[in-house]
């Protein structure tokens, strides 16, 4: 008989950023599909709403407020997490920051760290507290890393930001190799350009027109164009073997001719 191999039932996910944007949409894709979701993120407030219109929808949903940058803040939620929810399935290690355009010579110290400590040490410290989080259950899982097209291709005034994205495409990699003995599978989903509040001011301008212009697809992507490359790597349609995978979903930009 055909199966649903994207369906999550009597599945515990932990999506981190996911106030807004990408991770507020990832964890409505994962609770449609059928799991119970924890949403994590700096902003409470932001989280109760996410959570609200989750379960009012028929999800179930819960938060625990995390800061990726403080060790402490990482340390106490997956405490949280344990005690409340129990067994972690799924991870899908998506809170990041943006950066605004600057050029090389002109990036200070903080600007560096700033984007680094976010996007890099961030992503490790949750991938590396999941993961244990995972082995101690001893039931296996999915990591999710969410990278960028910009960890595969490089791009102007973004010298930090390209940086802390190709880390965590090699961070993936790296704990795909090491963590699937113990059937833990973790791969990483790259975007390229979507639509959010962050640039949708951008995009309305001449400039911004232009670019999407040079986007082979001729257009940005829509949050419903993550679901399905979501719910693959998330889910067992992704079979045991795909680990260390790196996919892009990004209109073909990355393979644009020069």
């Amino acid at each position: 008989m055909p199966q649903d191999y994207f369906q999550l039932q009597g599945q515990t996910a932990l999506v981190t950023g996911a106030s807004s944007g990408l991770g507020a949409h990832f964890a409505q894709v994962l609770c449609a599909a059928g799991a119970r979701v924890v949403l994590a993120a700096r902003r409470s407030d932001k989280l109760a709403e996410q959570v609200a219109a989750l379960q009012a929808a028929g999800g179930d949903a819960g938060a625990i407020t995390l800061d990726v940058t403080r060790p402490d803040s990482v340390a106490g939620a997956f405490a949280q997490f344990e005690q409340e929810w129990g067994q972690l399935d799924i991870l899908i290690n998506n809170a990041g920051v943006a950066s605004d355009p600057i050029k090389f010579l002109e990036t200070g110290e903080q600007d560096w760290y700033h984007i680094i400590e976010t996007n890099l040490n961030g992503a490790w410290r949750v991938a590396q507290a999941g993961a244990r989080h995972m082995v101690r259950g001893a039931a296996g899982g999915s990591i999710v890393n969410i990278g960028s097209i910009y960890g595969l291709h490089t791009g102007a005034l973004k010298a930090a930001y390209n940086v802390s994205k190709t880390g965590v495409v090699q961070l993936t990699k790296s704990m795909a190799i090491e963590l699937c003995r113990q059937n833990i599978r973790v791969n990483a989903l790259c975007p390229g350009w979507f639509l959010t509040d962050i640039n949708s001011d951008y995009f309305q301008t001449e400039s911004g027109e232009r670019y999407i212009k040079t986007i082979p697809a001729q257009r940005l992507g829509t949050m419903d164009d993550l679901s399905v490359p979501l719910l693959l790597l998330a889910s067992r349609a992704a079979g045991g073997y795909m680990n260390g995978s790196v996919l892009t979903v990004d209109g073909g930009l990355a393979e644009r001719p020069i």
